[in-house]
């Protein structure tokens, strides 16, 4: 997957005007770069979430990652797990990111019974599952949507199942929320981006990327049925969190 991507250089140009961000195929070509030097903690998510299918995905359960991109989900599960101890579907909105997956995975992981399909979170027909991934997804949804797509979720779940969803955050303190922004953008300055490039980005996300509190997530998983709920990373104000169902 490396071989074929690029290093984000998206916003390093003055912008007259700055488009709403979306996943095209500019954004596939760089994606592995962009997330790596913009998401705090993404591959110690993506590190546990193979330990997490080992303790709790019932052998042989189907598994979604909602909102897949290139796949790195199926391949950290891949690593951890043999082929007959899960099924996956993958889904994404973007038939870039879908292309490539497919093509990385039957590269990565032939043996594995992984699909991957395009098509929207809120409207698929889910089969019963014993784990669920948003890999921070829900944060790209209208708020209004969360709720019902949460609920969904919770439905599709065998008894027993896992839900691991991770999402960028706010806080409810304005001030301590403008202390970890900033500190956030000290992050991506260490890793090469530009205060154009921060500013930028920064514009192309407002009102496409809209951040929950942790409250809020904890209240909307609760609500759909979870009676465990643990925010089990946070690195800055991106964090993961897992629900578990009962069995």
């Amino acid at each position: 997957m490396s071989d074929a991507s690029y290093r984000d250089a998206i916003f390093s140009t003055p912008l007259d005007r700055v488009a709403n961000f979306s996943f095209d195929e500019q954004v596939v070509a760089c994606f592995p770069d962009m997330i790596r030097r913009s998401v705090p903690g993404y591959g110690q998510i993506l590190g546990m979430l193979g330990l997490i299918a080992e303790r709790h995905l019932r052998f042989g359960a189907h598994v979604y990652d909602l909102g897949c991109s290139l796949g790195a989900v199926s391949l950290a599960l891949a690593g951890r797990l043999p082929p007959e101890a899960f099924t996956l579907t993958g889904v994404d909105l973007s038939p870039t990111m879908v292309a490539r997956a497919r093509e990385t995975l039957s590269e990565e992981c032939p043996d594995h019974r992984i699909d991957i399909i395009e098509g929207d979170i809120r409207h698929i027909d889910y089969r019963p599952a014993g784990m669920i991934v948003l890999n921070f997804t829900l944060q790209f949804l209208p708020p209004e949507d969360r709720r019902a797509v949460i609920e969904h979720l919770y439905n599709a779940l065998e008894p027993g199942g896992v839900l691991v969803l991770s999402e960028k955050i706010v806080l409810p303190d304005e001030q301590e929320n403008a202390w970890l922004v900033e500190r956030y953008h000290d992050f991506k300055r260490a890793n090469g981006y530009s205060d154009m490039e921060i500013s930028q980005k920064r514009t192309a996300l407002e009102n496409v990327l809209v951040p929950d509190t942790l409250e809020a997530h904890h209240d909307r998983l609760r609500t759909a049925g979870f009676t465990r709920v643990n925010t089990w990373f946070q690195y800055l104000n991106f964090a993961s969190m897992v629900a578990f169902k009962d069995a």
